[in-house]
Order: structure tokens, then sequence, then C-alpha cells
């Protein structure tokens, strides 16, 4: 029946946007927060932690039981604020964080000189490789100046650990082409961060290393590995058994310093004694400069006519 001007009136004045079919009719945890935030009255009950907000208790979120949802939280927070930010794919490179720059050999020879004979080896070899910061640096920079855009989103984003040495490499390149790239950094006991070059919206932290390894991954289109220690060894290893297993497709695997590598891995051997087929090694392409690499990318994926930067 219609209403009549008997009828009661409302307790309360209309919103704007209230009567809104599309409109959420349950407020949001922010709102919420403010509203719990807003009461006066202190007490025993809510002073206590157990009257927390669980969303809010940082205490009950680090508990083990709550590992799940740390897991969860790890995958969703980057996966989210990458597909914001369109990115569609990325380009990884992974190496080392003890490489110096070219520009600090010089120093780091002369320092070394009057070291024991094992210690002064170990700084020659390092400077040695300072030649792969370079090639790190020329390959994010030649993938950042062709901004590929495909469905709407950017492609070969550079992707590092977010680090030094390899990795800083890799984000100066992209923020000296004009172009944002991402930095997945993991907390470590010692003091670390992220390098100046990672583009701040683009800077993630993780706990857990196998998150870290997923977003690693998950948007990755190409990889190019520079020589490193345990942690390239454990992603390049990584990457190589799952398209070696079929649990992902192949994409490119540039391997930069064949020396080093054949020096430090003896991929022949493993093919000689049956434990990888000799068509597993396939799987890695040798490159030397990044012209090479991106030369195979290009190839890769067919689109040599971008051979030029847009």
């Amino acid at each position: 029946m219609g209403g009549s001007a008997a009828d009661p009136a409302p307790d309360h004045a209309p919103e704007d946007g209230e009567h809104d079919l599309a409109r959420r009719r349950f407020y949001g945890a922010e709102q919420e927060a403010g509203f719990a935030d807003s009461v006066p009255q202190r007490t025993p009950q809510t002073e206590h932690p157990a009257y927390r907000l669980a969303f809010r208790d940082t205490e009950f979120l680090l508990r083990d039981e709550l590992r799940p949802v740390r897991f969860q939280l790890e995958l969703l927070k980057p996966e989210m604020l990458l597909d914001e930010a369109r990115v569609g794919s990325t380009l990884v490179m992974y190496g080392s964080a003890r490489i110096p720059p070219p520009e600090a050999t010089e120093v780091a020879l002369e320092g070394a000189k009057n070291l024991p004979e094992a210690e002064r080896r170990v700084v020659e070899n390092l400077a040695a490789k300072a030649r792969y910061y370079h090639e790190s640096y020329r390959l994010a920079r030649i993938a950042t100046e062709h901004s590929i855009i495909e469905g709407g989103k950017r492609q070969f984003v550079v992707c590092s650990g977010g680090g030094p040495s390899i990795m800083e490499a890799a984000n100066r390149g992209a923020s000296d082409a004009g172009g944002e790239s991402i930095g997945l950094n993991i907390v470590l006991p010692h003091e670390q961060a992220p390098n100046p070059y990672v583009t701040p919206y683009l800077s993630f932290q993780f706990h857990y290393f196998a998150l870290r390894k997923m977003h690693f991954l998950m948007r990755a289109r190409a990889v190019a590995v520079f020589p490193g220690g345990f942690g390239t060894f454990d992603e390049m290893f990584e990457l190589l058994t799952l398209v070696q297993t079929g649990k992902m497709r192949p994409i490119p695997i540039l391997l930069f310093g064949r020396d080093f590598w054949n020096r430090v891995i003896d991929f022949e051997a493993l093919a000689d004694e049956g434990t990888v087929s000799r068509a597993d090694l396939d799987l890695i392409t040798w490159c030397e400069t990044a012209e090479e690499a991106w030369a195979h990318i290009t190839d890769f994926y067919g689109f040599d006519h971008l051979s030029e930067p847009l």
C-alpha cells in the first residue's frame, strides 16, 4: 500500500546514492576500522589484544598458524599491484650481487695489491666480470627503449632482485631509458635495501623465497642469467627444471659468460652421465652481449620488425 501522512517518518535521512541498487550494503574494512578507532571508551576488554580486529593484529598475523595466510598475502599483493600497473610480461635479470660496476674496478684492483694471493685473485676475478654489469645495463635499456605494448599492457618490463651489482645495472638501464622497472627484494638477516633505480611503486619486499621466485617467473617471457653464486644457481636451475619437465612453456633462457658457466658447471658431463638429456642443453642460449640476447628474444617471439626502438 502507498504511504500516507500518517506513516511514521524514517529514523534517518537517506544518504546520497542510498537507493542505488549497485551500492554495497556493508561497510568496507577500512571504514569499520575507523569506527573501531572512534570509540572513546577504554576498558580492560577493549584494550586487550584479543579485542583487536584480526586484520589489524600484527601479533596474530605473525603466528605460525597464520603462515598460509601470509603466503596468500605475498602472492596477492605484488600480483594485484602489477596488474594495476598494466605489466603484461617481464624480462627477468638474474646475477651476482658482488660484481663491481666498470667504474669501480680500478679502485678495487688497486686496493687488492697488498692482499694475500688468494684474496687478491678473488678481487681480480670479480673485476674481470665487470663487463657483465655493462651488458645487464645495455640489455635492460634496449628492452625498455622498445616500449612494446600488447593487449593494452606493457611487455618485457625489466625485473630484477632489486639489489646491487647485476641487479642494479638492470634497473639502472631501464631508468636511464626513461622507463620503469621492478625490484623483488628479500628480507635477509643482514641489512639490505632496494637499489635506487627500482621504480618505487614497483618495489616489493618478500619474506618467503618461494613466493618471490614465483613472481619472478609468473610474468617472465625471457630470463637473462649473468655470472652469480648460490642464489643465481638456485633461480636458474629451478627455471631450467620447470621448462625441462613441461611445467612451464619454453621461454628464452639466456646465459651470459659461457667460460664462467662451463668452468663452474660441467653441462656436458651431465649429458654424458645421462642424468639429463643432451636435448635439455638446448634450453640454454649462450650470450656475450646484450645485442645477441635481444636478437634471440626477437627471433623467438617473431617480432624482428621491432629491431629498432619505437
